[in-house]
This record gives structure tokens, sequence and C-alpha cells, in this order.
């Protein structure tokens, strides 16, 4: 991969990121997009195989991975 191509990754990874509780995070919906994935069941899929790995080398799922749900509207006004 060339340095140009590295370093555009790059940003786009730290355009994406969000603070949660003083932490910089990312969204997994956001790294979806980032990462091409058009399915969420598809990359839901990377993400517990990642859980997975994590788990295997000892870490806790707690410091790495955070449940957070977000509202969206569905139509009408309406959020779920």
């Amino acid at each position: 991969m060339k340095s140009d191509d590295i370093k555009s990754l790059f940003k786009q990874f730290e355009n994406i990121t969000s603070e949660f509780n003083g932490v910089e995070c990312w969204s997994a919906r956001e790294l979806q997009k980032l990462m091409g994935y058009s399915n969420w069941q598809n990359f839901l899929k990377v993400i517990e195989k990642a859980k997975f790995s994590s788990e295997n080398v000892g870490e806790n799922l707690q410091n790495h991975f955070t449940d957070v749900s977000k509202m969206v509207l569905i139509g009408k006004g309406v959020e779920k």
C-alpha cells in the first residue's frame, strides 16, 4: 500500500472518531461505512470475531467494546 493511501485512510479513521465519557472511540456504524460493508449483519460478524480474538488474548471486552445504542428516525418523526 502506498504512503499516500495509508495517510488518506488514517485521516478518514481520525475524522470519524467520537468522544464518549472522555474516551476517544469509533462507532461501529461509522466503521461499517468506512470499511465498505453495506450490510450491518455482515459487519456484525466482523465485530464478533474481534471480540472473540480480544478475549483469546486475555483482554477485558468492557475496556474495548461498549454497547451504545443510537436513536434513529424510522419515518414520520418516529425514533427507534
